[in-house]
């Protein structure tokens, strides 16, 4: 897929208050830790992540993709109603019903002619979300589209570490390893078609798609039957497994997304991968022929905030002062399912 006419206008991100470090989390496992014989720091040392943020108690997911959203927009000196689209794109959401993107909307006042819906693809409903709206923008249908996203990761890493002080088998621990990565944020992503007033950040150049699903069951994230009424969630992670196949994915991938855009490795001035760990890093940079100084990364302060982490990782890449005018940055997102999507950019 290639595009002409569509621009990523601005990125704004937005982090809670509350920080919680790797060492916290492992002292909560220290029973755990006892009976397999795990050092403390194990958790730390695998996945190179020392501390995430979490909201408070309680606080649904379009609150922090609204504070994103009113951000972004006050930067581009935009109001909710000159959009022509607010997409939601995360994996947590409010509720089953209505899409969460209403709330959002209306929180940005929003006119009552704006295209709303929630798209969800794991750790790809953003740049999943933003091929969408670029789709609508080259085809002429829109103008400005917001895309938007909060994952919270306070109620799956404290259902987790319940059930792993439950049933402490080096089993359970090896796939809850992934769980124990999770961040939380937002972000949200301005697209439009160049004609606003205000320089866009960059031009979206197009990317390539690609599935593998034969491994869809690797990385499972649902909620289980208690009895009674009750539920809980369980998220259940096969690492290195995924891993493997995703890196071997992300290898398909990027040799169709070379071709395709006209690209070598040495195009791109840097790269922002999905933010999963120190592992994922280092392999899927290697495998891709890519050098660490190409990459930029919050992984290891942030941890895995899921759909959120890519973009919000090109938010502090901005912030950072790493692109300049001509460069090209991939966006390089490799998800459960397995999926993977890969976009170039080029800075103005």
């Amino acid at each position: 897929m290639k595009y002409s006419q569509v621009y990523i206008q601005h990125i704004k991100g937005q982090l809670p208050a509350e920080s919680c470090t790797t060492k916290a989390l492992e002292e909560a496992l220290r029973p755990v830790y006892q009976k397999l014989c795990i050092p403390v720091g194990q958790l730390e040392s695998l996945t190179g992540i020392t501390s995430r943020r979490l909201y408070p108690p309680g606080t649904q997911p379009s609150t922090g993709a609204i504070a994103a959203a009113k951000a972004c927009l006050s930067d581009a000196h935009l109001k909710g109603s000159d959009l022509d689209a607010v997409i939601y794109a995360s994996v947590c959401r409010d509720g089953l019903e209505p899409a969460t993107a209403c709330r959002i909307a209306c929180a940005l006042e929003a006119s009552d002619r704006v295209w709303v819906e929630d798209i969800s693809n794991a750790c790809l409903g953003v740049l999943n979300a933003m091929i969408h709206c670029a789709d609508q923008i080259e085809l002429g249908h829109m103008k400005t589209a917001l895309v938007v996203a909060c994952e919270s990761s306070r109620d799956i890493l404290s259902d987790a570490t319940r059930q792993l002080l439950a049933d402490p088998t080096m089993a359970h621990f090896k796939q809850a390893i992934a769980t124990f990565t999770g961040g939380s944020g937002a972000v949200a992503v301005l697209l439009s078609d160049g004609s606003l007033p205000i320089r866009p950040w960059a031009r979206l150049l197009g990317g390539v798609y690609q599935s593998n699903l034969e491994f869809h069951h690797l990385c499972q994230w649902r909620f289980e039957a208690l009895g009674e009424g009750l539920y809980e969630q369980r998220l259940k992670t096969e690492a290195i497994e995924v891993l493997h196949h995703g890196v071997q994915l992300g290898q398909q991938t990027w040799q169709r997304f070379l071709p395709e855009l006209g690209l070598e490795p040495q195009s791109f001035a840097r790269v922002i991968c999905h933010q999963v760990g120190k592992a994922h890093q280092e392999q899927i940079l290697k495998a891709l022929g890519l050098r660490p100084e190409q990459d930029f990364v919050t992984y290891d302060t942030l941890g895995n905030m899921g759909s959120v982490a890519l973009m919000y990782t090109a938010y502090e890449a901005i912030r950072a002062g790493v692109f300049f005018k001509g460069d090209y940055v991939g966006f390089l997102g490799i998800g459960s399912g397995l999926n993977c999507l890969m976009l170039a950019a080029e800075i103005l």
